[in-house]
Formats: C-alpha cells, sequence, structure tokens
C-alpha cells in the first residue's frame, strides 16, 4: 500500500510540473505580446476579437468587458504586465527545468521561489480580494508539499 502511494504522489509532483510548465509558458508568451504590442494594438487586437460577437449581440458581457478592458489598460501598466508575466514566467521555467533534471538543488530552490509566489500573491489578496489570488495560493502550497516530499525521497536514495 505504501508503495502504491508513493508512485501516485511521484507521479502527482510530475503532473503538477507540467501543469505548472504549461503554465508559466502561457505567462510568458503573454508577456512577450504585451511586450511587442504597442501603439494602439491592444485595442485593436480586442476590437479584431469582439466585432464577429457584438455583431451579433451589442450586450454581449464577455466581448464588452474585454474591450473594455483593452481600452483603459494604459501604457504603463502594460507594461508592468509584460514584465511580470515574462520574468515570473521565465522564472517558473527555469526552476521546472531543474527540477526535471533531478538536481537537488533545485528543490529547495523551487521552495524558496515559491513561497515567494505565495507572499505576493497575498499581497495582491490584501489589495482586491480577489478569490483567484487564494487559489493559486492553495495550489502551490501543495506544490511545495509535494516538492518537499519528492526533495526527500530524492535525498535518501
Amino acid at each position: 500500500m505504501r508503495a502504491r502511494l508513493d508512485r501516485w504522489l511521484h507521479w502527482l509532483f510530475e503532473a503538477s510540473l507540467v501543469a505548472k510548465g504549461i503554465f508559466a509558458l502561457m505567462e510568458t508568451l503573454s508577456g512577450l505580446i504585451l511586450l511587442v504590442l504597442r501603439d494602439g494594438a491592444l485595442v485593436r487586437l480586442a476590437h479584431w476579437l469582439t466585432a464577429h460577437e457584438l455583431a451579433e449581440d451589442r450586450s454581449d458581457v464577455i466581448a464588452n468587458t474585454l474591450l473594455h478592458a483593452a481600452e483603459k489598460f494604459s501604457v504603463e501598466a502594460q507594461s508592468f504586465y509584460a514584465f511580470y508575466l515574462l520574468s515570473h514566467g521565465a522564472l517558473k521555467l527555469g526552476v521546472i527545468y531543474l527540477l526535471a533534471r533531478e538536481w537537488l538543488w533545485a528543490f529547495p530552490l523551487a521552495i524558496a521561489l515559491l513561497s515567494a509566489f505565495i507572499a505576493y500573491q497575498l499581497h495582491l489578496w490584501t489589495i482586491d480580494h480577489a478569490p483567484m489570488m487564494l487559489a493559486l495560493c492553495a495550489l502551490d502550497l501543495a506544490v511545495i508539499g509535494l516538492t518537499l516530499r519528492e526533495w526527500h525521497e530524492k535525498r535518501k536514495r
């Protein structure tokens, strides 16, 4: 029974790395897109993405929300989010690569980085009380737990 639980937890650790990797790649690509979109390109992109939906239904909530968000998105905010998403995603991709290589020193590094992300997400939560921040914290705590367990298992061998 213990061996089955160990295999399942190891699989869960690897699955969390894959999920984190996909999310980190999307963050990195989003940051790159925000970095290269300039001079109203974001608003033009939002108009292009919503044009068909708004032609059918002028009151479409999702399309209107996207369009209004793009129109209110300042150049400063775009630069901040480009830097944030790019650096956050690249850091996570780097740590995931190191963990996949199974270098023992990468495990405490990953735990420290995820802990820093949790601290920042909690800070953001205190500002706007977005439930998504708490969900991200919970996910990161679970990944920290799996990473700790995996690190201890690797050190035993």
